[in-house]
Parts: C-alpha cells; sequence; structure tokens
C-alpha cells in the first residue's frame, strides 16, 4: 500500500521483552455506539460478531501494549488466521471484520501488518505511565516511613506516639491513594464477557418494554456483572426480550401483592429470579390470589379451617 512501519525505538520495539508493560485496561468512550462508523457496522448483517472482534482487538492492542501494531514479534506479524484462533471466531468472519475495518480506517495494513492508526494518542499511555510513577513514589514514600517509624521503637514512648499520630494522618492517606489506583485499574478493566455483552441493547429494551418499571440511568457496576453473566448463560437478545415482556405482563411483580412491592431492573438480574421470571413463575400471583407460606402459610391455613367449622356447626 506504500506505507511502512516505523523503524524500531518509539515504543515499538519488543526487544526484551519488559519493553513496555502490559496494559490492564484501556479506555472506552461511554457513546462508542453512537459513533458513526458503529452505526454503520450495526446496520450490516454480521454486525454483533463484527463489533465483538472490534472489541477483542482494541483489548489486544492493549495487552501488547506495542503503539497499535499487531506483532507477535519483531519479525512476525499476526495474520488473519492467528486473530482466528485466538479470538475463537470463524476464519470467514474475522476476515470480514477486517476487511470492514479497514474500510472505515478503523485499522490500517501496513507491510501486511495490522495497525490502529494513533493508538497511543487515544489512550494517552503516557498519561498512564505518569499516574503508575505517581504510585510507585507513594509506594517508596510509605515504605520509607514504616522504615524510620520501626528504626524509632527504641525511642520514648511520648515519642513514639506522636510519631504513630503523624503515622495515622499521613499514611492513611497515602493507603487510600494507593487502594483507590487499584480499585480504579478494577474498574476499567474491560473482561472479554463484558466486551461481547450488548448492555446497550439490553437497556434500551428494557425502557422499552418494561414501561411500569423504574428506569435506569446507566449499566455500570455490580449491575454490569450481573447483566455479563446473564449474558454469558444466555447470549441471546430475545431471551431478554421475552424475560422483559413476561415481567412487564405480570401484575405481581408490578406491586399487586400484599407488600406493596415491586421489582426493578437489579431484581430482575439476579439469577434465580431471572430464571423465575423466563419459567413464568409470576405470572398469576396477583394480590387477590396470593397465598403466605411458611409458617404463615400454616396459620392463615388453620385459621381459615377454625372459619369453616364454625359456619357448619352454625
Amino acid at each position: 500500500m506504500g506505507k511502512r512501519l516505523p523503524p524500531k525505538g518509539g515504543g515499538l520495539s519488543r526487544e526484551g521483552g519488559d519493553n513496555m508493560a502490559e496494559v490492564k485496561w484501556i479506555k472506552i468512550v461511554t457513546d462508542i455506539f453512537d459513533d458513526e462508523k458503529m452505526l454503520l457496522i450495526d446496520g450490516l448483517p454480521e454486525h454483533d460478531a463484527i463489533i465483538v472482534i472490534w472489541f477483542k482487538l482494541l483489548c489486544l492492542a492493549g495487552k501488547q501494549n506495542n503503539g497499535g501494531v499487531f506483532m507477535i514479534s519483531d519479525k512476525i506479524a499476526y495474520t488473519d488466521e492467528m486473530l482466528a484462533t485466538i479470538f475463537h471466531r470463524p476464519l470467514n468472519t474475522v476476515r470480514l471484520a477486517l476487511k470492514t475495518f479497514e474500510k472505515y480506517g478503523m485499522i490500517e495494513i501496513i507491510d501486511n501488518t495490522i495497525t490502529i492508526p494513533n493508538w497511543s494518542k487515544h489512550q494517552n499511555l503516557e498519561s498512564i505511565e505518569q499516574a503508575r510513577e505517581a504510585t510507585r513514589k507513594r509506594v517508596q514514600r510509605y515504605r520509607e516511613k514504616q522504615r524510620l517509624l520501626a528504626e524509632s521503637n527504641g525511642d520514648s514512648n511520648v515519642t513514639v506516639t506522636l510519631r504513630n499520630g503523624d503515622r495515622t494522618r499521613e499514611d492513611t492517606e497515602e493507603e487510600r491513594d494507593i487502594e483507590r489506583d487499584s480499585e480504579e485499574d478494577g474498574e476499567n478493566t474491560l473482561t472479554a464477557s463484558q466486551a461481547e455483552c450488548p448492555f446497550a441493547k439490553i437497556r434500551d429494551l428494557y425502557h422499552s418494554i418494561c414501561i411500569s418499571y423504574p428506569t435506569i440511568k446507566a449499566i455500570d457496576g455490580s449491575r454490569r456483572k450481573a447483566v455479563a453473566a446473564r449474558w454469558r448463560t444466555n447470549r441471546s437478545l430475545d431471551t431478554f426480550e421475552e424475560l422483559f415482556r413476561i415481567a412487564e405482563a405480570s401484575p405481581f411483580l408490578k406491586g399487586q401483592n400484599d407488600r406493596n412491592w415491586s421489582a426493578d431492573f437489579d431484581w430482575m438480574m439476579k439469577p434465580s429470579n431471572f430464571t423465575k421470571i423466563l419459567e413464568h413463575k409470576y405470572d398469576d400471583r396477583s394480590a387477590g390470589e396470593y397465598r403466605p407460606t411458611g409458617v404463615f402459610g400454616t396459620l392463615a391455613k388453620m385459621y381459615e379451617e377454625a372459619g369453616n367449622d364454625e359456619t357448619g356447626n352454625g
């Protein structure tokens, strides 16, 4: 195509194996599915498969941290056959996806090597490294304070007490910063099952069908994990559509019960509730038909039988 890969160096060399650390998370904008290119892909027959392969490519690029250049080594570039193998997808589907990405400028093929243009710019890898360096320095300062505190054990109790007080105020803040950095890394990690899950479509289905239930603003945090888990088991938007239609048709789940309780999206995504709704366990449980169970059910039955006996004796 007339283009050439950049020379070795500048962050692209993989000699020695540890030239660049593996990136544990990648940046994905929240409106990615509103992007013009993604909208065009969404109109294709194989749109779901193509989008999954795009996220797999992004994750692989982050894992390699090679400036968006897909190379196994300095001399071996990833081929479509290799990607089909590691992505566990049919070769023809991978080839279709790569052709689509190249058509829309999402990738470039340079010297028979797949690349993502401006990868480092979009991912702000320098900022990531700066944040990591700041974290390393905080850890180093914390450990130095711990060492000095240990060496001060021979001082008077008053001195130790004062230093312990200083540690409580200062080092606790260091610990919190370190923990927060770790949590942010974890929250931004896009797992394989989450990358494949069509969160936006599931949210839209819920809002369009379950009009009697509370709306949701976003699918994130623990909610994201729950939805991804249900998707991993079912892997069909038709299943979620059926779930929401059954729930919307259930008076019991919408609040017509003796507790004035109603379900919501998070309740539906719990594994046992998800299954029970699909099995129509809540279809006929209206307020007038509700019967208590357990100890309360036994007492209610005894009370009802006692009333029937009095009627018969009268």
